[in-house]
Order: structure tokens, then C-alpha cells, then sequence
């Protein structure tokens, strides 16, 4: 095997592992139809899970389960969304009083827990884009630090107001979410970050998402449809809200991020499998230029309805269909109803994730993380 990059001999190996099957008559593992010769690269370099713990808190142990199993779908960024305005289960040594707004003393991640957590990560390939959000969702925050909140009656969004004065400078609530976005941008690019249109906070990436190591800061899409002129043209945009998105950002020459909720939300049950399949990040963009200018797309785990004890059924095998478009070529991975195969190769990963231990629900149930309907084989369903 051979690869460019320590990153790109991880993913052939993963691909070499999934070739590989038990023998039971002769109790030897053997290479199906060998011998092979593979040539395959990513389609796009940003290939990513969002896991949100503050609405339910997941321990060490499940996040480390969750990035595993995504290095088996070859996804490689874990976009961390560690607090909202349930909780803020986070340790910050600058201000220890933050982590007061986790649920419960148990309920909480060391700067050592987070340290461990990226660390793992980066063995399967893994890059973690941690992500705290602010200004708005941030009620828990005001657990700690009160004077934080505008007021004891108004706990979000956090008051952006404290370093000036809103009648000096004649700012609207507009005005100020404006001031504040743009101060972060600043911010982040003097320190040779780079700035992403979703929410507040950073990212390392090694080389497989080329960004030159350098961090990231995450704003909310919100800031691109309303004010994107005042951006810096360094911003990448996270398209959550709906489809049109990255065409809009793009032909303004902004990099975009595929995330479209109406097909890429993991807590939305009644989305199958073939709605996440055949979404298409580059949908709407035809100019090539332009379409260079999606890194990629990421579905989104928010866990309001979702807890340890279910998390894995309600990402997998969904994220898997997703995780093919952000792979494969589309011209090798045609829309689900003019291909039969596309469902055969995900009814087979959907097996071999639960073979290895991650409880994946079945492919084509009506309603993601339900049960089987009745017995039968895990391949024939």
C-alpha cells in the first residue's frame, strides 16, 4: 500500500480492513476476491460529525466510542459542540466558575478529559473542532458568572454590551451582534485563525484538511446572510438553515460547509437513509471555480432527544450514507433510486459496524433508531 500522507495510508487501511472477513469453515481470516488494486482519494477534504454535549452529557468512554466508529465511515472531523445554554460542562482555568453551569459536579470534562479526547482522535485521523457558543445560547454560562447575563430576569445572549455603551454609539440589538462578530474575527485572525460562519470557537486541523494547521473560529450563518460584507474574506460558512446557502457564499467567494438541516440532522428521525444519501453539497453551484470552494459537510448529532443511551442508533447508519457523498465521486456514487447498489453497501457497513461493536439501527426502518421489525438476519435487513 501507499500513500501520500500518514492520514491517506490510515484510510487504505481502513478500506483494506473492510475486504477482510472470518472463515468460519476453515477459521482463517481471508481477503474477498483478492487479489485487489484500489486507487481512491476523498472528494472532499472536511468530512465531519457534530456531537453536541450540553443538551445530554456523554461520558469519555461514548465520545471515544463515537470517534472510532467515524474513523470506520472515514469521516475525520469531530465538530465538539460542548456547551449551550443547558449546560457548560467544560473546565476553563481562567474562569473556574464557568463549569458551575454543568448539570451535575458528574457531569463534566477536565481540560485533561478534553486534552485525552483530542489525542485519541488524532490517532484514527480525527481532527476535533471544539465549539463554544456564544453570544447567544449561552444561559449556562450566567451560572458562574452572572454578570454576564443582561440581566437576573434576561440570561441570554450573553450582554455584549460591557465594553461599551449602547447610547454612546447608538447601537442596535443588530448593531451590536454585528460589533461582536466582527471583534471575534480580529481576534481569531491576528492569531492566524481562520474564521467559520457558525458559532463561537476553535479548530486544529492536520494536513488531511488543508488549513495549514492553523485554528479555526466558528460564527453563526446568521452573520453571512446578514452582514456578510463586513466579513473577512477568510470566512468560511457553515450552511445549516437550509438549501441555497453555500450557492449565495460561494459566489461571493467565501469557502462553504454543507450542512443542510433539512437532510443533514441526525436528531431529525423521519429523514431515511436515501435523504441523507442523496443530499449534495455542491447542489445549485455549477461554476467549477466555485465549487472548489466547498471543503466539504458535516451531519449534525444534537442531542435534545438523544442521550448515551441511544446515541449510536440515531448516527448510524445514516451518517455512513453521508459520509459516501463526502467520499466518493458522484459519478461512482450515483442518488439512491438509480442505483440499487448504494443500498446493498450500506445494509453490508450497517452490519459490519454492529460486528464491531456499535450499535447501529437498521437500514431501512421507517423511523431512525427503531428496532427491528421482527427476526432475520442482520444482512437481510
Amino acid at each position: 500500500m501507499q500513500a501520500n500522507t500518514v492520514y491517506g495510508a490510515l484510510r487504505g487501511l481502513e478500506t483494506f480492513s473492510q475486504l477482510c472477513s472470518f472463515d468460519y469453515g476453515t477459521k482463517t481470516v481471508q481477503i474477498y476476491k483478492a487479489p485487489w488494486s484500489i486507487k481512491d482519494k476523498p472528494r472532499f477534504a472536511f468530512r465531519g460529525l457534530l456531537l453536541d454535549t450540553s443538551r445530554h452529557y456523554y461520558p469519555i468512554d461514548i465520545i471515544k466510542q463515537i470517534i472510532e466508529s467515524m474513523s470506520y465511515a472515514k469521516l475525520n472531523v469531530l465538530h465538539w459542540h460542548i456547551i449551550d445554554e443547558q449546560s457548560f460542562p467544560l473546565e476553563v482555568p481562567a474562569y473556574p466558575k464557568l463549569w458551575k453551569g454543568a448539570y451535575t459536579k458528574w457531569e463534566r470534562y477536565t481540560v485533561e478529559d478534553a486534552s485525552e479526547i483530542v489525542n485519541f482522535a488524532k490517532m484514527r485521523g480525527i481532527n476535533v473542532m471544539a465549539e463554544i457558543d456564544v453570544p447567544g445560547h449561552a444561559e449556562s454560562w450566567g451560572t458562574g458568572y452572572p454578570d454576564l447575563w443582561p440581566s437576573s430576569s434576561c440570561r441570554e445572549p450573553l450582554d455584549v454590551s460591557k465594553n461599551f455603551t449602547f447610547e454612546e454609539s447608538n447601537m442596535t440589538a443588530k448593531d451590536a451582534y454585528q460589533y461582536f462578530v466582527i471583534k471575534g474575527q480580529e481576534i481569531a485572525i491576528s492569531k492566524n485563525w481562520t474564521p467559520v460562519n457558525w458559532l463561537t470557537l476553535a479548530v486544529k486541523f492536520g494536513s488531511e484538511v488543508k488549513n495549514n494547521g492553523n485554528y479555526i473560529a466558528v460564527y453563526k450563518e446568521e452573520t453571512f446572510n446578514t452582514f456578510a460584507e463586513k466579513l473577512n474574506p477568510k470566512t468560511v460558512v457553515h450552511n445549516w438553515l437550509g438549501p441555497g446557502v453555500c450557492p449565495k457564499a460561494v459566489a461571493k467567494g467565501f469557502k462553504c460547509i454543507y450542512s443542510n438541516q433539512g437532510v443533514w440532522y441526525l436528531d431529525h428521525l423521519d429523514v431515511p437513509w436515501d435523504g441523507f444519501y442523496d443530499a449534495e453539497p455542491l447542489e445549485g453551484i455549477t461554476d467549477s471555480t466555485e465549487q472548489e470552494l466547498v471543503i466539504g459537510g458535516e451531519v449534525c448529532m444534537w442531542s435534545e432527544t438523544a442521550d448515551p443511551s441511544n446515541v449510536q442508533q440515531t448516527i448510524w447508519p445514516r451518517a455512513a450514507a453521508a459520509a459516501e457523498r463526502l467520499w466518493t465521486s458522484k459519478e461512482a456514487a450515483p442518488i439512491s433510486n438509480t442505483s440499487e447498489a448504494a443500498l446493498t453497501r450500506l445494509q453490508y457497513f450497517r452490519c459490519l459496524l454492529t460486528r464491531r461493536g456499535v450499535q447501529a439501527s437498521p437500514v431501512t426502518n421507517q423511523y431512525a433508531r427503531s428496532p427491528p421489525y421482527g427476526p432475520g438476519s442482520c444482512y437481510d435487513q
